[in-house]
């Protein structure tokens, strides 16, 4: 833990870091982040990031809870599970409190937390969060984009599946193990993705969005080759294309697109009238994809690292 007082003689700031949070305490950083959310326009904090908030301690993951006098004032998440990159952060200051240092504060303490070893994102890319990583001595190293497209009078082409693949919806339980494997080959380049394990699986689907209906699996001979898990986010009016991958080795045969198309279909009979998706904007082959089925950029996640 560390301690510092705040400028302009106000009272105590102090950052505890932890491996785990109370019930308490994860209520706290929930109320937190979506008080933040309603001014920023998206929550700060990933859903990962969310679900990580309880459940005990999880493998690489640590919380850093800045407090003044007795108020939580900001809070960030530490991960570092990529076998290779710099750990990863998300931080979030209440708005109420923004201008007396915190961020800049929380963004010390993760530098000093991982020998200057850092990536952070900043959803939406802010102007804010823009010049904290200036300030930090952070670079531009990756965009993430969300792009959307209307679902109301949905006119897309039938899907067409390769030949001997057929389509059904994931059973709780049963395809679990199948899934994971399947996912973990899929997104093999993208740990963040690829690394979900049984237990995040089971936080997801506990969910109360989680719908197995919109949960598609691809099979050919009894075997797994794609899927696409969709989320409709209720009061937002949006219907996600939540994760959608293919078996390396079935890349390339219409499978992705055939998919995409069943699940978009999926959501507008759900009546959502918009649809969402993210993408890295360095994957112009899936870019040129989702632009050919109507898919706009509506805003932008950036992540910056360390030159350390």
């Amino acid at each position: 833990m560390t301690s510092e007082t705040v400028p302009a003689g106000g009272p105590l700031r102090r950052i505890e870091t932890l491996t785990a949070l109370t019930a308490d305490q994860a209520d706290a950083v929930l109320e937190l982040i979506e008080e933040a959310a309603r001014e920023d326009g998206q929550p700060a904090v990933s859903e990962q990031g969310r679900l990580q908030l309880s459940g005990g301690t999880r493998e690489g993951v640590r919380h850093l809870l800045l407090l003044v006098g007795d108020e939580l004032a900001g809070y960030a998440q530490l991960e570092d599970t990529d076998p290779v990159e710099a750990p990863a952060a998300e931080l979030v200051v209440r708005p109420a409190l923004r201008g007396r240092g915190h961020g800049r504060a929380l963004g010390t303490a993760l530098l000093a937390a991982t020998g200057k070893r850092l990536r952070v994102w900043a959803h939406g890319g802010h102007s804010a969060a823009r010049h904290l990583a200036q300030v930090l001595g952070l670079t531009l190293f990756r965009e993430l984009r969300q792009m959307r497209r209307p679902l109301t009078a949905l006119d897309l082409p039938d899907p067409v599946l390769p030949e001997g693949v057929t389509v059904r919806t994931f059973v709780v339980g049963r395809d679990d193990a199948d899934w994971l494997a399947l996912n973990a080959a899929a997104f093999a380049h993208h740990p963040e993705q690829g690394s979900l394990t049984q237990r995040d699986l089971d936080a997801r689907t506990s969910q109360p969005w989680f719908d197995p209906s919109g949960f598609f699996l691809a099979e050919r001979d009894g075997e797994l080759v794609g899927f696409h898990w969709t989320k409709v986010h209720a009061e937002e009016g949006l219907g996600e294309v939540y994760v959608l991958g293919v078996r390396p080795g079935v890349q390339g045969g219409g499978l992705g697109k055939a998919l995409t198309t069943i699940g978009l279909r999926h959501l507008a009979a759900t009546g959502a009238p918009t649809a969402m998706l993210y993408v890295d904007a360095d994957n112009t082959a899936a870019v040129r994809v989702y632009e050919r089925l109507g898919f706009v950029t509506h805003e932008t996640d950036l992540m910056y690292r360390s030159e350390a």
